[in-house]
């Protein structure tokens, strides 16, 4: 299994030309969803809504908020990973509800993590840039969501070249509370992709890591 990690890792790379006439299955598309369902979260909030996007007209509107790069209208599925802009005392209260019901505990038992929660997020210094602080949360999404990917033989391309604004007001964002993180699309490279063979450039482990 060591083996086979590092054989998709190695193999994966952020596809600039995806193959439009290659579509992911409904059966690795579910796996792929119940992946990001499964990340993990500050505090376990998960802060986001991802929404995908197979419209192709949708997909080729948004090109030019992409700056140009087709791999958005190509890909398979436009993910884009939208986050909360504020939290609430109800936000916080809906979550303690959610863990209690899935575990079978009592709210009185959270009464110290709620506190601990809001005394952060609600009204504490976080607060101040709720976007921010979601935005790195969705960041592990991002890291899961491609290597999960990458162990299906699914193509990535996780993209910041966007018109955050163009985004939030193609996808109704604003009066939702949301706006747009990062995106990525996913599919299947092109075989006219020459950057699918290149090698990858990475320092080495004596320059990445230090043991103590």
């Amino acid at each position: 299994m060591n083996e086979v990690l590092l054989e998709k890792l190695q193999w994966r790379y952020a596809a600039k030309a995806f193959d439009p006439a290659k579509k992911i299955s409904p059966e690795d598309w579910s796996t792929l969803e119940e992946a990001l369902r499964l990340t993990p979260s500050s505090y376990g909030l998960q802060p986001w809504k991802f929404y995908v996007i197979t419209d192709q007209e949708l997909k080729d509107e948004l090109i030019p908020a992409s700056y140009g790069q087709t791999q958005v209208g190509n890909c398979s599925h436009l993910l884009v990973f939208t986050v909360t802009t504020d939290l609430s005392e109800a936000d916080i209260d809906k979550y303690v509800e959610t863990s209690c019901s899935v575990r079978g505990t009592e709210p009185e038992s959270m009464e110290f993590f709620r506190n601990l929660i809001i005394g952060d997020v609600v009204t504490g210094p976080r607060s101040k840039d709720i976007p921010g602080w979601a935005k790195l949360q969705s960041y592990i999404a991002l890291g899961n969501f491609m290597t999960c990917a990458a162990m299906l033989d699914i193509d990535c391309c996780p993209m910041e070249g966007f018109v955050q604004d163009a985004y939030d007001e193609a996808l109704g964002l604003k009066k939702k509370g949301l706006t747009t993180a990062v995106v990525c699309p996913a599919g299947y490279r092109s075989d006219d992709d020459k950057y699918s063979a290149l090698e990858k450039v990475r320092y080495s482990k004596e320059d990445l890591f230090e043991y103590i």
